[in-house]
């Protein structure tokens, strides 16, 4: 704890680089010049405990390229910290809606296509796993870039593991207002991988229109969500409304469309799985 002490400047602000559930994240610096983002848990919150548990458990023992790797952690006292390698170019959140008041900061739409794709892989990967890992809280702040912009899948302190012989795990509602699916506002809190299938939906919709799925969109004098401005227009030809406007014309993007919108199907079983979003995401990707 002294040298992650040190090399936080004794966590000082100036090195904060994100803000996870339950606990602020800094850039540090080790003896060893490796660079990584050190996630400091917030010692009076239960919360934090059964997180530090939960990231433990899940990204402890897995390597995938989409998800983010985690390399130690310590345990002082009352505190909690946990070491991850770090992702230079920060957090998708970040390129979406922080820094696109600079145009050189835009992501062109064959990156938005590769980090889809890449956050897809992460999801197939975490359901096609002998007991499967649903996330329960896939978001833009949670898809982290590294300097090639690939995707990297972070913050799996809501995450649950489900015994191959059940299809969900019982629950309390957990995700970020937005990107929950329908079946939570319904009574329904057993979450299983199509919660996180239809959160994926509606990040791709979001990385499409630029628009934060918790604020709600005028549409036709109207306030909807993004989810439902896209139901709206699903068969209509019209994404082209959704879409931002430098992207109108790029190949793929009612294809595109098309996927998101299976994927945010009101009725769990009428969405895909995440096997087969990566098989469509890659038709995309080749025709581009």
């Amino acid at each position: 704890m002294s040298e992650l002490s040190s090399a936080t400047n004794n966590f000082s602000s100036d090195l904060i680089v994100g803000d996870g559930s339950f606990g602020l994240v800094y850039r540090a610096k080790l003896s060893n010049g490796l660079v990584v983002a050190v996630k400091k848990l917030d010692r009076d919150a239960l919360q934090g405990l059964r997180e530090f548990t939960a990231e433990m458990e899940t990204l402890g023992s897995l390597r995938h390229p989409n998800i983010v790797q985690i390399l130690g952690y310590c345990i002082s006292g009352p505190d909690r910290v946990l070491i991850y390698e770090f992702l230079e170019k920060g957090s998708l959140d970040d390129w979406l809606h922080e820094k696109t008041v600079n145009a050189s900061y835009a992501l062109p739409w064959a990156t938005r296509l590769s980090i889809a794709y890449g956050v897809a892989k992460g999801l197939a990967f975490l359901h096609g796993l002998p007991k499967p890992i649903i996330h329960r809280d896939i978001k833009s702040s949670n898809v982290l870039l590294d300097s090639d912009f690939a995707a990297h899948i972070a913050d799996f302190g809501l995450a649950r593991s489900i015994d191959a012989s059940r299809s969900h795990v019982s629950t309390q509602v957990a995700g970020t207002m937005g990107y929950m699916p329908p079946e939570y506002w319904e009574g329904n809190t057993a979450a299983t991988v199509k919660t996180d299938v239809y959160s994926f939906g509606v990040l791709m919709l979001e990385m499409a229109t630029q628009k934060r799925p918790n604020w709600p969109v005028v549409v036709d004098g109207k306030e909807v969500g993004l989810a439902q401005w896209a139901v709206m227009l699903e068969g209509k030809n019209r994404y082209n409304e959704m879409v931002v406007s430098s992207f109108v014309g790029e190949k793929g993007v009612d294809e595109y469309f098309g996927i998101a919108s299976l994927c945010i199907k009101e009725s769990s079983k009428e969405r895909p799985t995440m096997n087969q979003v990566v098989k469509l995401l890659e038709e995309v990707l080749v025709s581009e």
